[in-house]
């Protein structure tokens, strides 16, 4: 590749990113990591709450490294009147602005969406919260959890009659954060049509709803006859589907079309479970459940390991897979093959493991190096070189306290 070609898709856009935590920065990371050029904005004193977080080694965080990489840092006083002319001259310096506060302190700043648009009419500004810019609970405070609560989604986890789950992952501000990722680019490519910028509204509720596939539609349908809960290890819908406990592990096993279970059945070395009443076909199979996964139970229980089983099974090439603990999968060889599991480097943490970029592009086969900041640590070069402030100006702005920097 030569100098003057893109490092990436995004190469060449510029994102301001007031984003905090996990949802906010998980959109800019990939833009990142994309190749955009991202302006952390981190508001004095103590910069992004995420800098406290897990594993830290001294003042450094792991959780900020692993959500920040390959972003520039300003730490700014915001509520200053020169830290706000500031931003204001920032925002006409860049395509897009990202921010998950919640609803109203983006306006109490002063740079609500009428604000920077006159400022720049091109801006994609994107608004990520718990529960959007209006409604109801738009102003209640929210977190990944809580919308999972609103939204039906831990209802569904756990065992029928029990209390429901929650995952101990982030899924909600992680998956909130890519349908950021997704609108920004969609509003860029569209302004590069119209000329015409705009605001997006991007909810973690809206997002977490979306992941009902079937439930939602089925209580519907039914005019409120079915009515989706928990049921525990195996599907409500489709059987086989669900966790089989083995010798010394679980296995996730899905096997409900009918092709899949023929070849379940062959695996078992009891092809005639195929054809036995009680499980010919799915309705079936859901009504004799407890009989069925006491068979698939007996049978993985009765070979010599549970690798023997998983392997019998994937012979028949049947739909499963071992639940691999974190450690387990992050040594997984397909996983680290495919940079999925990604070791990068700290200047501080030295090297460690994070989740790698999962988005694939042909013409840019190589993941871009990438390191995150230190608090303000950018402030200059961010001033001097994209607002052309002389560096004197910088040392004054630092001596009256409306930028700041810290070796963490």
């Amino acid at each position: 590749m030569s100098a003057d070609s893109p490092k990436h898709v995004l190469d060449g856009y510029r994102v301001l990113d007031f984003s905090q935590v996990v949802a906010g920065p998980t959109t800019t990371l990939m833009m990142a990591e994309m190749g955009a050029e991202v302006i952390k904005v981190e508001l004095t004193p103590a910069g992004d709450p995420s800098r406290l977080g897990p594993l830290r080694v001294g003042d450094r965080s792991g959780y900020f490294v692993q959500h920040n990489r390959g972003k520039k840092d300003l730490c700014i006083d915001a509520k200053h009147p020169e830290g706000l002319a500031i931003l204001k001259e920032l925002v006409a310096k860049v395509d897009a602005l990202v921010q998950n506060f919640a609803p109203g302190v983006i306006q109490r700043l002063g740079l609500d969406y009428d604000t920077v648009s006159a400022i720049n009419p091109k801006i994609v500004m994107c608004s990520i919260s718990a529960f959007g810019q209006n409604g109801p609970l738009a102003h209640e405070p929210g977190f990944d959890f809580l919308g999972a609560a609103y939204a039906g989604v831990t209802s569904m986890g756990g065992e029928a009659g029990g209390a429901p789950y929650f995952p101990m992952i982030a899924i909600g501000d992680v998956s909130t954060g890519v349908h950021a990722m997704g609108a920004i680019c969609a509003a860029l490519l569209y302004r590069e049509r119209t000329g015409r910028g705009q605001h997006l509204d991007i909810s973690l509720l809206d997002t977490y709803f979306h992941y009902h596939e079937a439930s939602v539609e089925a209580h519907s349908l039914s005019k409120g006859i079915f009515k989706p809960t928990r049921s525990g290890l195996h599907s409500w819908y489709a059987v086989p589907a669900g966790v089989f406990k083995g010798k010394d592990r679980y296995i996730l096993i899905i096997a409900p079309l009918e092709q899949h279970w023929v070849k379940l059945c062959a695996a078992m070395g009891q092809p005639g479970l195929a054809r036995d009443p009680r499980f010919t076909d799915n309705d079936a199979r859901l009504k004799n459940l407890p009989q069925l996964v006491a068979l698939i139970e007996g049978w993985i229980q009765s070979m010599p390991s549970d690798d023997a089983a998983v392997a019998a099974m994937s012979e028949q090439r049947v739909p499963m897979a071992p639940i691999l603990s974190v450690e387990e999968a992050v040594r997984h060889p397909h996983l680290r093959e495919r940079g999925t599991v990604r070791t990068i480097h700290d200047r501080v943490l030295g090297d460690f493991d994070v989740p790698g970029f999962a988005l694939r592009f042909s013409d840019f086969p190589q993941r871009l190096e990438l390191e995150a900041p230190m608090l303000g640590e950018h402030n200059e070069e961010i001033l001097t070189r994209v607002l052309g402030y002389p560096a004197a100006r910088v040392r004054e702005l630092e001596g009256q306290g409306v930028l700041r920097s810290a070796p963490y």
